[in-house]
Formats: structure tokens, C-alpha cells, sequence
């Protein structure tokens, strides 16, 4: 009865909002088509030539539908006029995913010329008398919410979904695109004067934040990059209004919940996501949410809800349930002031200084310290930066054992905890061990659960689950460890759960057309199985778990820890072959030529984040990783291909130059050179003292090149040595 009350009262707050923006008449057009979403863009005036250009890293606005926009440019205003146009052909559908921000650089085509401008040369980038990096941006003051005339970057709406006034009230209603017309843009003005009327009074409300943003890591980003200085400057006036409204009407607790999913799911900071429908899931025109990851994004195309979007993204009714009865608390500290027991903790940690929960809370809290309902508003709406444990190395580990120490302190023995923990870095799963031995925690079960759903921002390489961590109170009694002894136990742990997760993989992909888990997540349940392990010893090679968890790292050091959690990985690897290559070839390599083999299979899949380079580097124990990279920016990252390698990075004095793979790479430069096949394969025997023995891991590596390689003259080069190789004969 309570949560039907509930939903009957939710209800009236998103019926309320409706006549209110259904009244000020600002989502209808005069044919009664009602809006859906917005679509805008900011632009800026090239310093070149002068002329107002839109920016966006592309033009394709449905896949469904095969709608882009285009760009005309008119001479007279020196501006550029924005069409839209549906049903277009595949060759067009190309050509428009190429938009005018490209690689950090505006770039756009006028009267036959290219013109292309840094982003950072846009904002005025320069280094202040500290060393740090500042621009000429302008920071917007407290009662700015959308840019002024002379500002670097403007916003324009270019496009808007609209539902057909026929099919309001049908359950998938029709849609379609158009281009902006002067009634769009008079509702547009109207809602940035009511916009402009309420503000400062809805301010002091607490309807609409006034909280500044406070310098982070995360959100130095929207004031680094856009000058947004206040929290209410990351939401367009639609938004405003809209969230206003539902704060000003909803007055339950969960009314301000359905805000904060109103708030993740329209503004500044949100995508336009399509997808084609032969995808899973595809088929799908609509704003994406802020946190597709952990940070505040800002974006050069955006995305915000109508108001019939967004009531529909936010939860009126709530399933049914078991009906129990119980006694509940809600208490917000922190963990190491911990006074209540539980049976069980469940826990998701900071991932050391992957994520600054801390800072892109203030996201939401922004919104709420003003207005919380009962009972949070005797809550402290603060953030609280200075008790989060945040950063790796000795702070990360005192913090966490504080954290987790008084949480087992007011266990029980047969009390249990849940850690749920993903992160790629060896060092912090090294840092984990430390932190539950001197805890007084054992993990007695590890699994790996896939969490994340797949979006455009996490292709290739991103983690695609948890692991999953139970754990008890250590036993009493003395069980002493040593390497020798512990690394064959860690291997067989490894060994089975890498075996379990491929299993579950080839189930899946015959299902399901694709596998659950990545080598990312693969080589992360290794470090869980080693963790599983470890935490079962009260003693490490005679020194006390406890006492070398507390104790500070010396810089470099390598603990025998830190040596028994690489090797885990590096067990977990060693099962991960490459699609496309043999397991004899992968036993058969090691070191820069699994890295370079590993890699390659991964950039198939879209993989360019640094970070995945840099784990795996670690991972197979490269020295120099950098040597085989064309681009080592962080979001950019990818191999050399075989024609960048030049003829220094394949001497002996290098990783990869004495390898049967570097050899290799020389014999098909030598190949695209049009010399000689003879002399080429010739020479490829003579570069190895053992080629008969080398000559299967050879054609297989050729092979596995001619069909990951990213250029065709490439792959074609790599077939026809692969097939000599193979027809070769030998005297």
C-alpha cells in the first residue's frame, strides 16, 4: 500500500511538470508534433577567416534512419547554415562520421581550401608563471547559464527528434529528424527567459545549485576547457528548467532520487548515441548519461531530453517484492568510525586514484544540499575531499587497513565481507594483499562477474566486469609461506579460474555471437587468484604479514609480493593466445614479441587506451615498451606497424630487433621494397641461427600478421611470405 501511495504521488509531480511545460508552450510545434530531443553543437569563429564554424566530431545524427546533417556556407553572414537529411546512401552515411573536430583540431572545407585550427590555439592554451597550464577562456559567473555574445565558444541547436502528434500516446511512438526552424528557435529564447527570470530566486531556493566547482582532478576539466565555474553551468536552460520544476514540485525523498537520474541523463555532459539496428541493442536514437564513465566529459555536440523524455528515463513504479518486515538504519560516516556490527560488510572501494568519486559526487550534491527531503537533510551535503583515501602507495594502503580494520573489528568470526574491486595496475593488487593481511582478512572465494555494459567510450580493452571478493576473519595460528612453495599453488589457482572464464566465454560467443570477458578482464582475475592465495599465510617468507603490510615502500622496491602477483599475470597471459595464433607459437615467444602480438589482436577491437599498452607491457616484462609504439597518447595509443619500424628499432641492441618476429618484420619491408623474393627469404634464414626450428612459429606469425594488420599492402606482403615459408624448400 506504502509504495503504491508512492508511485500515485510520483506520478502527480511528473503530471504537474507536464502541464506546466505543456502551458508555457515550449515542446509542441504548431502541427502538434511533440520534441524528443534536442540536439546542439557549440561553434566558433575561426581565427583565419573569420567565419562561425560548428564544431562536432560528427554529423551522423540516426543510423536507423540514415539521417546526417550538412553544412552550407554562407558567404554573406559568413556563417554556416546546418541541414539535415534522412534516408541518405552508405557512401554519405561515410562521409558524414568525419565531422570538423578532428584529432584536437578544428577542420573544415570552404571554397575548395581546408582550414584547420588547434583546439587548444581556440582557447588561448599557455603555460602560467608556475609552470601550469591556463587559457584565455572566460569563466562564467554565477548567474551565467548559457555563453555570452563574445565568448570563444557558443552553443547552437541544430537538430531536433520529433514524435508525430499522431503517435503521442502509442507505446514506441514514430519519430523523425528536422532541421531548426524560427519557431524552434523563439521556444529556444522563451525557455532562456524564463531561464534568466528565475534563476538567482530559484538559486536561493536551492532549486538550482549556486555551489561553485571546487579544483580537482576531474573538475578542474569543465573549467579548464569551457570556463564553468558554478555546477549549474554543466546543464543547458532546457534542463534547468525541467530539473527546477521537478525540484520545486517533488517533495519526497524519492522524488529528489528521480531528479539526480534526470540530472545523469540530460545536459551539457551527455552524448547523442545511435546505433545501428543490426547491433545488439541497436536501433536506438536517444542522449546517452553523463557517467558513461567516471568524469565529467565535455563535449562538443550534446544531447538534452524533452520533458516527455525525460519523465521517461526517470522510475515511477517500482516492482513488486517479497513483503518482510524489518528494522532499517541509514548512517552516513566514514568507514573507520565504524561503530555498528554487522553480520556483513559489503563494500565497493576506491579503486587507489582510478576514480575521484569524491570530487564527481559534487555532481549530484550540488543539486541536493539546499532541498534534501526528510530524513537527509540532517545529513552534511559535503563531499568531504579531506577523509577521502584516495591516491596508491603507503596513503592509499594506511587508509584502506583503517578503513577496513574497524569494519572487522565489528565482525563477527563467522562474519563475512564483499569487495567488489576492478583495477589493471599489478602494483595495486599488490597494495590489496597488504591492505586485508593486515586487516586480519583472508579471501576466501574470487569471482569475476561482467558488469559493465558496452558503450562507444569503453571499446576496446576496457575492463568489462568486477571481481568479486569474500572474505573472513583470518584463523588464529601460525601458517608460514614461502615463494617457492607459493608460486606453483598460485598457478594452479590462476590456472583454473583464466580456464573457467574462457569456458564461459565459448558458451557465451556460441550463444550470443560475442564473449563476456576481454583480456583485460582475464589478466585481472589472475590478480584475484593470487590475492585468494596469498591472503591465506600468516607469514611470508619469515617475516610477519602484518608488520610488511604496515611497512612504508622504499622507491623500486620489489617486495616478494609484488614478484608473486607478476607472476600471476604473467600466468594468466600465457593462456591468453591471441585469436588467430597457435598455442605452440604463443609457448614458443615471450617478452616484446607476445606484447606486440597481443596488442595487435587488441587494436582490432578498437583498443587505444595507453593504460591497456602499459598493464600488458608489465605484464609480459617489456623494458621498453615505447620502442614498437607509433603513439603513446593516452587515448591515442597504438603499435607501429610494420612499415613505421625504421632500421635502428630492429637491431640486436633492442627487445624486438634479434626476435624471430623481428626478423620477420624485416623480411616483409623487404618484400613491400620489391626485392627479390629469393634474396628475401634468403635473407630471413640467414638472420636466425635456428630457422628449421623457428620455421613454424615464422609462417603462424606471418600468417596471424596477414590477418590483424591494419594496411593491406601489409597483410598481402605478410600472405606471400607466410605462403614461402610454408612451400620452401630446404637442403
Amino acid at each position: 500500500e506504502k509504495r503504491v501511495e508512492i508511485e500515485r504521488a510520483q506520478r502527480e509531480v511528473a503530471n504537474k511538470v507536464d502541464r506546466i511545460i505543456t502551458k508555457l508552450g515550449i515542446e509542441h510545434d504548431s502541427q502538434g508534433n511533440r520534441a524528443k530531443a534536442y540536439l546542439y553543437c557549440l561553434e566558433t569563429r575561426c581565427p583565419e577567416t573569420g567565419w562561425m564554424v560548428p564544431m562536432a566530431p560528427s554529423w551522423v545524427i540516426s543510423r536507423t534512419h540514415c539521417v546526417i546533417a550538412k553544412l552550407a556556407p554562407d558567404h554573406a553572414s559568413r556563417t554556416f547554415g546546418i541541414e539535415i537529411f534522412t534516408g541518405v546512401s552508405a557512401d554519405e552515411m561515410q562521409a558524414a562520421e568525419q565531422g570538423t573536430i578532428r584529432e584536437g583540431n578544428l577542420v573544415y572545407d570552404l571554397d575548395d581550401k581546408t582550414y584547420r585550427t588547434p583546439i587548444k590555439t581556440l582557447r588561448g592554451d599557455y603555460r602560467d608563471a608556475e609552470g601550469n597550464t591556463a587559457n584565455k577562456l572566460r569563466r562564467w559567473g554565477k548567474n551565467d547559464f548559457k555563453p555570452q555574445h563574445d565568448d570563444v565558444f557558443q552553443e547552437r541547436l541544430y537538430c531536433i527528434q520529433w514524435i508525430t502528434r499522431e503517435t503521442l500516446m502509442v507505446h514506441r511512438p514514430t519519430t523523425f529528424f528536422a532541421a531548426i526552424s524560427d519557431e524552434d528557435l523563439d521556444r529556444e529564447r522563451k525557455v532562456e527567459r524564463i531561464i534568466a527570470k528565475n534563476l538567482k530566486r530559484w538559486q536561493g531556493k536551492g532549486l538550482i545549485p549556486d555551489m561553485i566547482i571546487e579544483s580537482g582532478y576531474n573538475t578542474d576539466q569543465p573549467i579548464r576547457e569551457r570556463g564553468w565555474m558554478y555546477w549549474h553551468q554543466l546543464f543547458d536552460p532546457r534542463t534547468l528548467l525541467m530539473a527546477g520544476l521537478v525540484s520545486k514540485i517533488g517533495n519526497q525523498a524519492v522524488d529528489k532520487f528521480n531528479l539526480n537520474t534526470l540530472l545523469d541523463n540530460s545536459g551539457r555532459l551527455v552524448r547523442w548515441h545511435s546505433t545501428p539496428p543490426h547491433k545488439a541493442g541497436g536501433g536506438r536514437d536517444l542522449p546517452a548519461n553523463v557517467f558513461s564513465n567516471q568524469a565529467l566529459n565535455t563535449l562538443f555536440n550534446f544531447a538534452s531530453r524533452s520533458w516527455w523524455s525525460a519523465a521517461n528515463v526517470l522510475r515511477y513504479e517500482y516492482p513488486g517484492g517479497f513483503a518482510f518486515s524489518s528494522v532499517t538504519q541509514v548512517v552516513a560516516s566514514s568507514a573507520p568510525d565504524a561503530s555498528v556490527s554487522a553480520d556483513l560488510f559489503v563494500t565497493d572501494p576506491p579503486y587507489a586514484d582510478a576514480v575521484h568519486y569524491h570530487e564527481i559526487s559534487e555532481f549530484f550534491i550540488a543539486w541536493l544540499r539546499k532541498n534534501a527531503p526528510l530524513p537527509f537533510d540532517k545529513w552534511t551535503w559535503d563531499s568531504r575531499r579531506d577523509l577521502a583515501i584516495k591516491g596508491s602507495g603507503d596513503d592509499f594502503r594506511r587508509g584502506m587497513v583503517e578503513a577496513y580494520k574497524a569494519m572487522t573489528d565489528h565482525m563477527p568470526d563467522n562474519g563475512m565481507q564483499c569487495v567488489m574491486f576492478t583495477h589493471q595496475d599489478s602494483g595495486v593488487w599488490s597494495d590489496m594483499v597488504s591492505i586485508f593481511w593486515a586487516s586480519g582478512l583472508q579471501v576466501v572465494g574470487a569471482w569475476y562477474i561482467a558488469t559493465e555494459t558496452t558503450s562507444e567510450l569503453k571499446k576496446g580493452g576496457y575492463v568489462q566486469g568486477t571481481v568479486i571478493l569474500m572474505l573472513r576473519k583470518r584463523p588464529a595460528g601460525d601458517r608460514p609461506g614461502f615463494k617457492q612453495r607459493l608460486l606453483p599453488e598460485v598457478k594452479r589457482e590462476v590456472d583454473a579460474q583464466i580456464k573457467q572464464m574462457m569456458h564461459l566465454n565459448t558458451e557465451t560467443a556460441a550463444k550470443m555471437g560475442a564473449p563476456v570477458f576481454n583480456d583485460s578482464d582475464l589478466q585481472m582475475a589472475g590478480y584475484a587468484a593470487a590475492l585468494k592465495v596469498l591472503t591465506g599465510y600468516t607469514s611470508i617468507g619469515g617475516e610477519d604479514v602484518t608488520a610488511f603490510a604496515l611497512r612504508p615502500r622504499r622507491k623500486g622496491e620489489t617486495t616478494v609480493v609484488d614478484e608473486i602477483v607478476e607472476q600471476a599475470a604473467e600466468t594468466a597471459n600465457s593462456l591468453l593466445v591471441p585469436d588467430g595464433l597457435d598455442r605452440e607459437t604463443w609457448a614458443a615467444v615471450g617478452g616484446m614479441q607476445r606484447f606486440y602480438l597481443r596488442m595487435l589482436d587488441m587494436e582490432t577491437t578498437g583498443a587505444a587506451k595507453l593504460d591497456n599498452y602499459q598493464n600488458f607491457a608489465k605484464a609480459f616484462r617489456v623494458a621498453d615498451y615505447a620502442a614498437v609504439m607509433a603513439s603513446i597518447k593516452p587515448n591515442a595509443a597504438r603499435l607501429k606497424s610494420v612499415t613505421e619500424f625504421q632500421s635502428r628499432d630492429l637491431t640486436d641492441r633492442t627487445e624486438i630487433g634479434p626476435t624471430p618476429l623481428g626478423a620477420l618484420i624485416v623480411a616483409i619491408q623487404e618484400f613491400l621494397a620489391e626485392k627479390d623474393p629469393t634474396v628475401v627469404m634468403a635473407n630471413l634464414r640467414d638472420a636466425l641461427v635456428d630457422y628449421l626450428d623457428k620455421r613454424p612459429v615464422l609462417m603462424d606469425m606471418a600468417d596471424f600478421i596477414a590477418a590483424k594488420a591494419r594496411g593491406p599492402e601489409i597483410r598481402r606482403a605478410a600472405e606471400a611470405i607466410a605462403g614461402r615459408i610454408r612451400n620452401q624448400r630446404l637442403q
